[in-house]
Order: C-alpha cells, then sequence, then structure tokens
C-alpha cells in the first residue's frame, strides 16, 4: 500500500533534487526572454467582454482600439502584474475570426512575452527550427515591434513576442 507508493516515489524525488538547476541547462543567447505582458482571449462580443472585467470584477479597463493591419479590436485588462488583451475580429479576414469559428464562445488565443532584442530572437529562432508567422515584426497594440511563433512549434501555444 502507502509504504511501497512512497518507496517507488523516493528515488524519483532524489533524481529530481539532485539534477542541476532548469537555468544551468539553458544556452545562452544573444537575446533574453522577458515578463509576460498578456494573455490573449478571443471574444465574440466585445461589449460584454469589456463589461465582464470593469463593471463584474472592478478590473481598469482600456477604450476600444482598431489595429487594421492585424485585423483585430483590442482592449487591454490590467492586472496589476500583467493584462489580458480581450481580441474581437476587424474586417473579414480577422485571424480571430476563424478562432471563433471554431472556438465559438472564445477562448484563450495566445500569450505575449516581452523579448530585449526581438531581430535577433527571430534570427536564432528560424536557426533553432521555430517557424516565425511573418517575416518582419509588425507594429502591435503598444506601438512595439512584435513576431508571432508557430503553435506546432511550441506545444500548442501562439507565442507572440513583443520588443521590450
Amino acid at each position: 500500500g502507502l509504504l511501497t507508493r512512497l518507496q517507488i516515489s523516493a528515488p524519483t524525488v532524489q533524481i529530481l533534487s539532485s539534477s542541476k538547476s532548469f537555468s544551468q541547462n539553458i544556452p545562452s543567447c544573444l537575446w533574453k526572454l522577458g515578463r509576460l505582458n498578456h494573455v490573449a482571449i478571443a471574444v465574440p462580443n466585445l461589449e460584454k467582454a469589456q463589461s465582464l472585467y470593469r463593471d463584474v470584477l472592478g478590473a481598469q479597463v482600456s477604450e476600444t482600439v482598431a489595429l487594421p493591419e492585424h485585423g483585430v479590436y483590442t482592449v487591454f485588462v490590467e492586472l496589476g502584474n500583467t493584462k489580458l488583451e480581450l481580441l474581437h475580429p476587424l474586417g473579414e479576414k480577422s485571424p480571430i475570426s476563424s478562432f471563433l469559428q471554431k472556438n465559438k464562445t472564445g477562448g484563450m488565443h495566445h500569450i505575449c512575452i516581452e523579448v530585449d532584442d526581438i531581430k535577433a530572437a527571430v534570427t536564432e529562432l528560424k536557426k533553432k527550427q521555430i517557424r516565425i508567422l511573418s517575416e518582419e515584426p509588425k507594429i502591435g497594440a503598444h506601438g512595439k515591434p512584435v513576431i508571432f511563433l508557430h503553435p506546432k512549434d511550441c506545444h500548442g501555444v501562439l507565442v507572440e513576442l513583443e520588443q521590450a
């Protein structure tokens, strides 16, 4: 019973505690990951989503901003340590339209992580066979260069990198 389970799990704990720290296994790069900038959520009804975060949860919610070059309307919800980005389709070719066709009630669309040198990140990630979804960084919602990494190369998560 319990003694057998403890004996089986003890070597696992020993192996984990004796392994090198995670950061020692990361090769040095010409660029560094920074903080989580935001988690983006695709929403079918932007007004209702704004109301939820502002009126029900009491968060500070930005005005709606149209980003035609990305095919989205964005709203940022301030959380203190990070933000939520509410995304709604702008135009028929919006990537959010196709996302919402598959996910009728909306859902998490991507995460955004800051980097200190986006051009160096792009160069190195391409060398490591990580697909970038655009040839060059585009200006994102914060007025800074951004790129997206292919979700199939990032364990199913669409990752946005933003110049810090």
